[in-house]
C-alpha cells in the first residue's frame, strides 16, 4: 500500500463529499466555500445549473479517489492507471499554480478563494506526485 496515495484519495473523497454539501445545503455552502455570487444565486433561484457543474466536479474528484486507492492497492487495478496517475497529478500542480497567477486578476471568487483552493491543490498535486513516482515501477 501506498501511504501518499492514500492520503491523495482521501483529499479527494473529502472534496467530493464538500461538493455534495454544497449541493444538499445550497446559497450557503457555496457562498461560504468560494464559488462565487453567480453559483450561489443560481442556487437560491433553484437552477439545476449549480448543481450540474457541481456534480461534474464530484464525479471527477470521486474516480480520482477510486484511480489513488488503485495506485495504492487497495482496490483492483483500473485500466490506464499509470496515465490516469499522471493526468491527474499535473491537473492538480497545474490548478494550483494557476491560481496563484489568478490571485493578481479580479474576479468573482476574490485572492483569498484562489490563494486557499490553490494551497489545497498543491498539496493534493504532491501527494499524487510522490505517490505515483513510489508505485511507477511496479
Amino acid at each position: 500500500m501506498n501511504g501518499f496515495l492514500i492520503a491523495a484519495a482521501v483529499g479527494n473523497g473529502l472534496a467530493a463529499l464538500l461538493h455534495v454539501g454544497c449541493i444538499i445545503f445550497g446559497a450557503r455552502w457555496y457562498r461560504f466555500f468560494g464559488a462565487g455570487e453567480q453559483m450561489a444565486t443560481w442556487a437560491e433561484q433553484g437552477l439545476s445549473k449549480p448543481t450540474i457543474i457541481t456534480l461534474f466536479i464530484t464525479t471527477v474528484l470521486s474516480v480520482f479517489t477510486l484511480y489513488c486507492l488503485s495506485g495504492a492497492r487497495v482496490i483492483m487495478t483500473l485500466p490506464l492507471l499509470k496515465v490516469a496517475l499522471v493526468g491527474m497529478t499535473s491537473l492538480f500542480l497545474l490548478r494550483g499554480l494557476g491560481g496563484f497567477y489568478m490571485m493578481t486578476k479580479i474576479t468573482e471568487q476574490g485572492a483569498t478563494f484562489w490563494f486557499w483552493s490553490s494551497m489545497i491543490c498543491l498539496a493534493l498535486g504532491v501527494l499524487h506526485l510522490i505517490g505515483t513516482l513510489q508505485v511507477w515501477n511496479t
